[in-house]
């Protein structure tokens, strides 16, 4: 049987736009992108099949190209409609972020900050530069490094920081273990820019280390 055949309080867009995107399952939001499913499947199905396959939604939103590509009923088409949704999805978390103060908009900041650093495989080190009123003047990504580790430079994160005239800084990392807790590293390199920072005035607000699904807050965990 066909979604269209489905009673219509069970079809995922009609469910959508009765009950709000929140009420859907991951598979039935997938079988929405998806549009139409395969030969003896609905989309409801195939989406339940790709989750299994994939191991969860994350893994298939994650996958690269030949991977995505290469599952049954996937291809280019459905790969550049997927990477268009997620990069949408970013850049709308941005100007959320860009409209006013960020201190009042934490979990906003934890999902910007999430989609923007979590899906790494290697360590990355950024920077929200925000002005003196805590709006956002720039995202950074300053230093890369290992599965375990990044060289970040206190110097070169203040000439950025005078560079756009920041009053204030978020500093960020992934951790790719997926356990967002602070290293010993993490402690010392966050005092030793607090203080390089703080002879120019500026001040650094919070430093959080994304892990897999979890933001960890330094300011929230009185490490600041």
């Amino acid at each position: 049987m066909g979604i269209g055949e489905w009673p219509e309080g069970e079809r995922p867009r009609e469910k959508l736009i009765a009950m709000g995107s929140q009420a859907l399952s991951d598979a039935e939001l997938l079988a929405i992108f998806l549009r139409t499913g395969v030969r003896g499947r609905s989309a409801v199905d195939l989406s339940r099949d790709l989750l299994m396959n994939f191991g969860g939604l994350r893994p298939l939103l994650e996958a690269g190209r030949e991977q995505f590509c290469s599952a049954h009923g996937l291809g280019d088409a459905k790969y550049v409609q997927l990477q268009a949704a997620l990069e949408l999805s970013r850049r709308h978390l941005e100007t959320l972020l860009v409209r006013g103060d960020v201190l009042n908009s934490s979990q906003t900041v934890r999902r910007y900050l999430s989609a923007q650093l979590r899906d790494a495989g290697h360590e990355i080190f950024a920077a929200l530069f925000l002005d003196s009123q805590h709006r956002v003047l720039r995202f950074e990504k300053l230093f890369t490094g290992t599965l375990d580790s990044a060289a970040v430079y206190p110097r070169e994160v203040v000439k950025q920081a005078l560079a756009v005239g920041a009053g204030a800084v978020i500093f960020a990392h992934n951790h790719p273990s997926g356990v967002a807790e602070p290293s010993d590293a993490d402690r010392r390199i966050t005092t030793r820019l607090t203080e390089a920072l703080g002879l120019f005035d500026i001040r650094v607000l919070d430093h959080f280390i994304v892990g897999d699904g979890e933001v960890l807050s330094f300011a929230e965990r009185g490490l600041l």
